[in-house]
């Protein structure tokens, strides 16, 4: 039972009883650290029922409150706030609790009410046209991480992802590989498939802009070179060719997006990601249209003179939007509709999804949603653009062959290299085989991105600034990591029994502030789940360690004398090392035994 649950009936009472006054919830708060307490009223919101004085009104609660509840010790009252002083007996009690439970925290979805319905999150959704780069990393880290959040929220989770796997940017790379390197493959030129296929994207571009060049040295306004560049007329045929079957278009077509699939299934490998169904668009690109006829029918869509057909949502304070081109053709919107109402068909415990797309498709989604919910689809009510900023790098920095573009694979092989070199410096390595030292550099490396890229509100845009990621000290992941390892240390060097519950008299101010630090654990996730931010998971995480970290160099662990004491403190750090663990876990983030 959480403080909460047990002072909040006893202060409703209290304003019953003091004052004639019936009020349904009290408004709580963490104490401020710069006043005695462990959890704070505040009194201010009760000031709409009772007339009087703040301070006077938290006075007579807080009396009640020392009378009528056993783990309240003493209250003192700043202006509005009644700050409660909760006994230790309270702490560790609720600490002995929970220290064999290797979850707390987490809620499984056999144990959240019954729930059965499902959520299910996307994220990733690439081109096939080139491998993932800087912005899949952070789209790629968002989405799993708030899928295993909403899981340790006790949601049941499906993840997802729709890939881009038709239209003219795959015949491009496709052309090329006609045109200029005929014969090769992943196999014979050592290549990840992905990085073969980018290259020949690369490669039509180049062609491209010196046929525009040359067109317009010939006297064409640049748009009329652009549309009669040779090798885009080319492509546009292909695409034709595709879309009417033709056997040898889409035999090059599977294989070229295969090699692409293979590719990214080793990134997403090493980046630590994971999905449960996969959806191409050249599969769903149709799924929309048989929607819209159901919308006209149901005068939800409107059909224009050209025989285009749209929806008019300008009484929503948006605009009119086409859902089907004149030409009978879908377009993205369609398609997105379609897609949705297929995977509840596909997956009937599905009652809402999570998008994780950059935040210039805020527009899209806001009407994609409103199209679904006007279409009468119950599940349309849980859909949320879990849109983020973009992400950036210090100038001059981690720049690819192009310039423009970071490539992922080659962005985690940097975070590795630069773990090492840190590692190398600190020297801290003595007895690890080479096999055991570079798959912690991995640890380190790929911990510092992630952690660097979680920390920051989704919403935001953010700078991705890869040397301070991996620094050891400060809010990163390899000084959340080195705590972890810090305290796997003590527990190998603790040659004693340290499982039996000890029942402390009085608790260490710096004890008790790391009980209530894990105690807010579950509250933490529940918050995350609902906001869709991962930067709650890992701004609670950096506060847990700062709180470890500052018990570790006040407190005697191992070499405390108090048999009873030592026995509590590695209890302590066992349950703060598993907190850590199973907070990084949601992450997508692994902890290393030593460091």
């Amino acid at each position: 039972m959480s403080l909460q649950d047990i002072i909040s009936p006893v202060i409703i009472k209290a304003v019953q009883e003091q004052f004639g006054v019936s009020i349904e919830k009290v408004e709580f708060q963490a104490t401020r650290k710069d006043f005695e307490g462990d959890i704070t009223v505040v009194i201010f919101p009760l000031l709409k029922f009772i007339k009087g004085n703040p301070v006077d009104i938290g006075t007579k609660i807080g009396t009640f409150l020392v009378e009528n509840v056993n783990e309240v010790e003493k209250f003192n009252v700043v202006a509005g706030f009644l700050n409660i002083v909760i006994s230790d007996s309270y702490y560790v009690n609720f600490f002995n609790e929970i220290k064999d439970n290797p979850s707390f925290g987490y809620v499984s979805a056999s144990a959240n009410n019954g729930k059965t319905e499902a959520v299910m999150v996307e994220y990733s959704s690439p081109n096939t046209n080139k491998p993932l780069h800087l912005g899949h990393i952070r789209n790629n880290l968002l989405g799993y991480s708030v899928a295993e959040i909403l899981k340790a929220a006790g949601n049941k989770v499906y993840k997802t992802q729709i890939i881009n796997d038709r239209g003219i940017h795959i015949c491009k790379s496709m052309l090329a590989w006609k045109k200029f390197g005929e014969g090769q493959t992943p196999e014979n030129t050592g290549l990840k498939g992905d990085k073969l296929v980018g290259n020949f994207y690369v490669e039509f571009d180049k062609v491209y802009k010196s046929e525009i060049a040359q067109l317009m040295a010939q006297g064409k306004t640049e748009d009329e070179a652009k549309k009669q560049a040779p090798s885009l007329i080319e492509a546009q045929q292909m695409l034709l060719d595709w879309e009417a079957g033709k056997p040898e278009v889409m035999q090059l077509w599977k294989t070229m997006n295969q090699w692409v699939y293979d590719g990214f299934e080793q990134t997403y490998r090493n980046l630590g990601v994971d999905f449960d169904s996969y959806y191409y668009e050249s599969n769903t690109y149709l799924l929309g249209k048989e929607v819209v006829q159901f919308g006209l029918e149901k005068g939800i869509f409107e059909k224009d003179p050209d025989g285009s057909v749209w929806i008019d949502l300008t009484p929503d304070g948006l605009d009119r939007k086409i859902v089907l081109r004149s030409d009978g053709t879908a377009v993205y919107m369609t398609q997105d509709i379609g897609t949705a109402i297929q995977r509840v068909k596909d997956f009937q415990d599905v009652a809402g999804m999570v998008y994780t797309v950059g935040n210039e498709q805020d527009y899209h989604f806001k009407v994609l949603f409103l199209i679904l919910k006007k279409l009468g689809f119950n599940w349309a009510e849980n859909l949320y653009h879990l849109s983020y900023g973009m992400v950036e790098l210090p100038s001059g920095k981690m720049k690819s062959r192009e310039g423009t573009v970071v490539d992922a694979d080659d962005l985690m092989e940097e975070m590795t290299a630069t773990a090492k070199s840190i590692s190398e410096e600190l020297g801290k390595l003595d007895g690890y085989s080479e096999e055991e030292k570079e798959r912690l550099y991995k640890t380190i490396g790929l911990g510092a991105l992630k952690y660097y890229m979680l920390k920051v509100d989704p919403k935001k845009s953010m700078m991705f600034n890869p040397e301070e990621s991996v620094d050891f000290a400060g809010n990163t992941g390899p000084f959340i990591q080195y705590t972890y390892a810090r305290i796997q240390s003590i527990l190998r060097k603790a040659d004693f029994d340290f499982k039996s519950n000890v029942n402390e008299e009085s608790l260490h101010p710096k004890e008790k502030e790391l009980i209530k630090q894990i105690a807010l654990f579950p509250e933490v996730i529940q918050d995350a789940a609902n906001n869709h931010s991962p930067a709650l998971i890992a701004n609670y995480t950096y506060e847990l360690v700062k709180e470890y970290n500052s018990f570790y160099q006040t407190v005697s662990i191992l070499g405390e004398e108090n048999q009873a004491k030592k026995i509590f403190r590695v209890q302590l750090s066992h349950k703060v090392a598993e907190t850590i663990k199973l907070a990084f876990k949601l992450l997508g983030i692994e902890v290393p035994e030593r460091m």
